[in-house]
């Protein structure tokens, strides 16, 4: 019998294997490196500064007497809530726009419009229709994710490449085929982008919604330690959402991996 040789991996394949452990590598020198200088710089006596160690310190109480759950789990439900359905609703929207001539001359200049006003200026105009419950909280965290996400989709559609339509066209296809098989899948990348977008408008107008008579949450609680000059909750509160924002957003960069796994990537 031939004894079988196992080999090392090609080097292509050595150096895809060895990326995920470098960048993993170089995020954690960066973090460290940042609490360092974060360290260095509340030793020299910055007014407001608090250190690494007073805001541990801090989180650990929050965290001991619930109110940083609490806090981070009705942030989190109206951002998710908010983000949702901004996403289902952009996507299908965004196709449409792009899709269909006369569809894009009827809705873009509305979106066009409502891209140029901040989410958080609809504020006053959503407490007076929806009044203070969560609805507006949610509403405003919607309209931030919906306008980000349907401009990036609608910018995918229009930009796939019209070889691939008129290849698939060539080949038989109908349009049914080639909006699935074709449209969808080159525009995916385009619609991760902007739902990234999105979660990041989505977390931004997060600390302004809850404005609106929120008694929990992650920008609820940094507006009342605004009040007592609690200077570590406030950092609690901005790394919070900083963590939070970031794990969301690894996700939707894993989910764009599965989807579109047939991209080159460097």
């Amino acid at each position: 019998m031939t004894a079988v040789t196992v080999t090392d991996p090609p080097p292509a394949r050595r150096r895809r294997l060895a990326r995920p452990r470098r960048t993993l590598v170089l995020n954690a020198a960066a973090v460290v490196a940042g609490l360092a200088v974060w360290s260095g710089l509340s030793l020299t006596g910055i007014q407001g500064l608090s250190s690494p160690a007073e805001v541990a310190a801090r989180a650990a109480e929050l965290v001991s007497d619930g109110t940083l759950p609490a806090d981070l789990l009705a942030s989190l439900r109206r951002v998710f809530t908010g983000f949702a359905l901004g996403t289902a609703l952009a996507v299908p929207i965004g196709f449409l726009m792009g899709w269909y001539a006369t569809a894009r001359a009827l809705i873009e200049p509305y979106v066009q419009f409502f891209r140029t006003i901040p989410p958080l200026a609809i504020i006053p105009l959503a407490i007076v229709l929806m009044g203070i419950g969560e609805t507006p909280k949610i509403f405003v965290i919607f309209l931030a994710a919906f306008l980000s996400s349907v401009v990036s989709t609608f910018q995918g559609v229009l930009d796939v490449d019209r070889t691939l339509i008129n290849a698939a066209r060539v080949l038989g296809a109908g349009d049914r085929t080639i909006f699935l098989k074709v449209i969808v899948p080159a525009s995916t990348p385009f619609i991760i982008v902007g739902m990234r977008i999105g979660l990041g408008a989505a977390w931004g107008t997060l600390v302004a919604a809850e404005l609106i008579a929120a008694q929990e949450g992650l920008g609820y609680r940094m507006q009342q330690a605004q009040l007592y000059y609690d200077l570590p909750t406030i950092f609690v509160g901005l790394i919070s959402i900083g963590v939070l924002g970031l794990v969301m957003d690894r996700l939707l960069l894993l989910a764009e991996r599965r989807l579109t796994g047939w991209q080159e990537r460097r």
